[in-house]
């Protein structure tokens, strides 16, 4: 029985080693839906219906709402209340009302999915260009290399579990800013980025978004709507995600490791390759 909350849970498995046959028990990193409902007007609707590893809820709903661009502002989230185990109500001012009725989405998401339910390609492909790009800061190659680690590091529940997705945010001298996990890895960026919302720390320009996956545009997307001013990712970009990052003025490095990585936008903000690469 998994109580609510719990974000690990334990299974019995038969382990085959080589030659080997053992019974034992194994960690599961566990998944539930989560209902983000929006209140506005005296109404109220279900927004996104997502599956994600509980905690942070509340964090999560405010990240999915920013980065998916159906609020701009936290000042317009008047509350944010966890009504039950799975179940988020955002009640939303007038501003906030007429942004939902104009994103006109109501869908179910997986843990890998970023752009269900968009009705518009046009809105889709829309990217934010970030202000003060001049104001990016560079970032030297020997942080950029221990980034990854240092995320992997931090990943508790994944230490157990293996099942996990993290997303961590990090300031230029490599101090620590933020680190959330969940089984989808667009729902530990929505943390994230709530997380940050919420304290008032958007945009960062002078901040560095690593993931622990790949960089997909839907990611992109969402560090470009944060105003994060780079982003590591331990995997491959997509065309569209090098895209999104050169539009919204953002350095983007992928395939990140001890012994090196690639970078695919803003060269010119990495210490020691910016002169070369001009």
């Amino acid at each position: 029985m998994i109580e609510p909350g719990e974000r690990e849970a334990s299974a019995p498995v038969v382990r085959v080693r080589g030659g080997t046959i053992a019974t034992s028990d194994d960690w599961l990193a566990v998944e539930r839906p989560l209902e983000i409902r929006a209140r506005a007007g005296g109404e109220e609707r279900v927004v996104s219906t997502t599956m994600r590893t509980p905690g942070d809820d509340r964090l999560l709903a405010a990240g999915f709402l920013f980065a998916e661009r159906v609020i701009s502002a936290v000042a317009q989230i008047r509350a944010l209340q966890s009504v039950d185990e799975d179940t988020v109500v955002v009640e939303l001012d007038v501003a906030g009302e007429a942004a939902l009725q104009a994103a006109q989405r109501s869908f179910l998401t997986n843990g890998g999915c970023g752009v269900c339910g968009r009705l518009s390609l046009r809105e889709l492909l829309a990217v934010p260009v970030q202000e003060g790009g001049d104001r990016r800061p560079t970032v030297s190659l020997a942080l950029l290399q221990e980034l990854p680690e240092t995320l992997r590091a931090a990943q508790e529940t994944f230490t157990r579990t293996g099942g996990l997705h993290a997303a961590g945010l990090f300031a230029v001298d490599g101090a620590r800013l933020a680190v959330f996990e969940d089984v989808g890895r667009h729902n530990a960026v929505d943390k994230l980025v709530g997380a940050r919302l919420l304290d008032g720390q958007l945009p960062q320009r002078d901040a560095i978004l690593v993931v622990s996956g790949r960089a997909s545009f839907e990611l992109a997307q969402k560090a470009a709507v944060a105003g994060f001013g780079t982003m590591v990712a331990v995997g491959a970009p997509s065309s569209l995600a090098v895209e999104t990052a050169r539009q919204a003025g953002m350095t983007l490095i992928g395939f990140a490791r001890a012994d090196g990585f690639n970078v695919y936008t803003g060269a010119e903000h990495v210490e020691g390759i910016e002169s070369k690469h001009g």
